[in-house]
């Protein structure tokens, strides 16, 4: 009796799981793809990196996350934490595993126009417990 059931579990656990835009960021950071990062940012990003705290235009922002994934080659990265209790906003925490070590990247996104755009980003240094 136990085996009708398989096929279906089977079935259900190869559909294709929806991501939403926060698991979207977290995999292009895992790529260090700038590019594609780049297409999701606003018109100005505010970026936070080693205390220093900024409002950049789309090309720069990336310009700065060009230099960070240089020096910082990711290895993995995990989902933290997500709140999206607001239908026009989604922020999240991820933990992005580099050669160098951990950090902590905060990420803000705001729904406009039926697209999410990436507002804000901090990043800092994972403070390891």
């Amino acid at each position: 009796m136990k085996l009708l059931y398989m096929p279906v579990l089977i079935l259900l656990y190869l559909l294709p799981v929806t991501t939403g835009p926060l698991e979207k960021v977290a995999e292009l950071f895992r790529q260090a793809n700038v590019a594609e990062l780049t297409k999701l940012f606003a018109a100005n990003v505010e970026i936070t990196m080693q205390n220093d705290e900024n409002l950049y235009s789309k090309t720069q922002a990336g310009i700065i996350l060009d230099k960070f994934f240089s020096q910082n080659k990711p290895v993995s990265v995990k989902v933290l934490h997500k709140i999206n209790s607001s239908q026009n906003y989604v922020f999240g925490v991820l933990i992005l595993n580099t050669q160098k070590g951990p950090y902590r990247i905060a990420v803000t996104l705001k729904q406009t126009g039926g697209t999410s755009e990436l507002t804000e980003l901090r990043i800092e240094t994972e403070k390891v417990k």
